[in-house]
């Protein structure tokens, strides 16, 4: 490494914030980058730790070569390490602010709490050779003749659209909505991920030849018969759009939503996009109590969108204890821990009740949401008797989850066959499902997932799909 005890000499230091109380009045990014001087320090604190457990399966999904680009940090070679960083991942600005850094639990320094500052140097890399004018289109010198249709603009679309149309293939997207990005447009919210990082990597795809086709509801508007006869390969890469129903009384109540409307509803108009004529109302939580059921990244998402749009209170319901401050480091270590986080929007002012199972929806008799029933839970999360509360409520958000992709219309239509949890049916070898001309990647495939997973399984998806239409590949998987 660079500096072999800068691990020793400097403390871990991330990025910072802007105080809350500033950044609830707006929905813009609002993390404070670094010094150039900092980051060289931070990347110094990579040590020579032998086997690096960060870009290995159980830190990074996409195998980012985590300890060279630190390296080349220190050294001041950013260009190169933008060179390294892309080898890997297509999209570092969007992991570098999304991403929820699995490479610093596996941190060999994470054993002393105190990891790489790895994410904050990803964000940093990228944001640089953006602002250098290093990333550029890198359209492919010969095409092959081969056509190939991708459904979906999300990660794993998006990554397999970039890596397939670089090796010469004439390369489609269809995208249900008007603009790309799938989730990390229409269900992250700019105060997490601002969509112009999204536009410029369009741009850039569009001009390495990727053509995108916006408002193409594939299964509905273009039936998949045609696409299999039109390409020579098809690509599902759509999402986990399902959501799990909790099946709770009072769910038809007027007030209550599934996360995901709420969140596609905010995006839209905070990027001044027209709202669908389909008869949806307006779901705005200013100047009202809601109550966030879920404890995973939607629900967090949903809390911070709350607070921007000026709701007066935000509780968060989780059905799990409380979890400890800190892991086991001997048996726990380097996978994911479960230990007590706080989200950038959890801290905003929300409360927490832990070990809570919902129990029901209460309303008026005009069929408004006036509370949620509560109950505190057991070890077997059962609801325990004398424990029940209430819960005074205006909006309801459901996130707990999604089961799998959407069924009516594009996957219904191609008649692929689905695994036990209702996903498309295809492994992680070739990504073929039992459509002998339709590949499938990302959410769709897996569930839901990270980011990370997406990119991979669409950069993994375009070499099978090069490798089966010219008999080889010089992509990477």
């Amino acid at each position: 490494m660079g500096k072999i005890t800068g691990f020793l000499e400097f403390d871990r230091q991330e990025q910072k914030y802007q105080l809350a109380a500033d950044r609830v009045r707006h929905f813009r990014e609002f993390t404070l980058p670094l010094d150039e001087h900092d980051l060289a320090k931070q990347a110094a604190r990579c040590m020579d730790c032998g086997i690096p457990f960060c870009h290995g399966p159980t830190g990074c999904p996409v195998h980012n070569q985590i300890p060279d680009w630190n390296d080349l940090v220190f050294q001041s070679d950013w260009e190169e390490a933008i060179r390294n960083l892309h080898s890997t991942n297509n999209f570092p600005e969007f992991t570098g602010r999304v991403c929820p850094a699995p490479c610093e639990e596996a941190c060999t320094l994470n054993l002393e709490n105190q990891p790489v500052a790895i994410k904050t140097i990803e964000q940093a890399i990228a944001d640089r050779a953006w602002n250098m004018g290093w990333v550029k289109p890198e359209p492919s010198a010969t095409q092959t003749g081969k056509r190939v249709a991708i459904v979906g603009s999300g990660a794993a679309g998006m990554a397999a659209a970039q890596q397939l149309a670089r090796v010469g293939h004439e390369v489609h997207v269809f995208e249900r909505e008007p603009k790309a990005g799938g989730l990390l447009r229409y269900g992250i919210p700019d105060f997490k991920m601002e969509k112009r990082h999204i536009d410029r990597r369009v741009k850039q795809m569009e001009a390495e030849g990727v053509q995108f086709h916006y408002k193409v509801n594939v299964g509905v508007d273009k039936p998949v018969d045609e696409l299999t006869a039109e390409f020579d390969a098809v690509l599902f890469a759509g999402g986990a759009e399902e959501p799990r129903n909790p099946q709770l009384p009072g769910q038809e109540l007027d007030g209550v939503h599934y996360a995901m409307p709420y969140l596609v509803q905010s995006n839209r108009r905070v990027g001044a996009e027209p709202m669908p004529g389909n008869g949806e109302l307006p779901i705005i939580a200013a100047s009202k109590n809601v109550v966030v059921i879920g404890g995973g990244d939607t629900a967090s998402d949903c809390v911070g969108t709350a607070f921007r749009q000026g709701a007066l209170s935000v509780t968060q319901l989780d059905i799990r204890p409380r979890p400890p401050e800190r892991e086991d480091k001997l048996t726990v270590w380097p996978y994911w821990p479960t230990k007590m986080r706080t989200s950038s929007s959890q801290a905003e002012g929300a409360e927490r009740e832990f070990q809570a199972a919902t129990l029901g929806l209460e309303g008026d008799r005009k069929g408004r949401l006036t509370g949620v029933l509560c109950a505190r839970v057991d070890e077997k999360r059962q609801p325990i008797a004398g424990t029940e509360f209430v819960l005074p409520a205006d909006l309801v958000f459901m996130a707990i989850g999604f089961a799998s992709p959407l069924h009516k219309g594009m996957v219904a239509d191609s008649g692929v066959s689905l695994d036990k949890r209702g996903n498309v049916l295809a492994n992680e070898e070739d990504y073929r499902t039992s459509h002998p001309k339709i590949y499938s990647a990302g959410d769709m495939r897996r569930g839901q997932s990270l980011i990370v997973w997406a990119i991979r399984e669409g950069r993994q998806a375009a070499r099978s799909i090069d490798e089966d239409l010219m008999g080889e590949s010089v992509l990477p998987r």
